[in-house]
């Protein structure tokens, strides 16, 4: 499929397409007129790079991880390293401490929310 089709069928922009290409995120073939053509499976791909990245990860950090994961079902594969495991451990953790402090916001602001109600 073209770029502009992958971009409608993902609601993702077609420079972001080109930008996880560039990061080595996302993969096409070529066309013989030159255009990117791109398989059924980055649909797949392209949404969970896209869940990643709301994950809070970084370009690099999903090119590590995306050889370690199937595009279908965004499972484990069979290759990981003990250093990506470390890496990804240190990720989650830092996802758990950002849940947790927004927590704390949204208490603290039904806290005032409260007390603005009863005043």
């Amino acid at each position: 499929m073209r770029i502009g089709e992958l971009a409608r069928r993902t609601n993702v922009s077609e420079r972001s397409l080109r930008y996880y290409e560039t990061q080595g995120l996302l993969t096409a073939g070529r066309t013989p007129g030159g255009h990117r053509d791109y398989p059924e499976t980055a649909v797949d791909r392209v949404v969970l790079i896209q869940e990643l990245f709301a994950a809070g990860l970084h370009s690099t950090k999903i090119a590590q991880l995306l050889p370690c994961m199937r595009d279908t079902d965004g499972g484990p594969s069979a290759v990981a390293t003990p250093r990506l495991i470390d890496d990804l451990t240190a990720e989650r953790a830092r996802i758990d401490r950002t849940i947790t402090d927004l927590l704390r916001s949204r208490d603290t602001l039904d806290e005032v929310i409260r007390t603005a109600r009863e005043g």
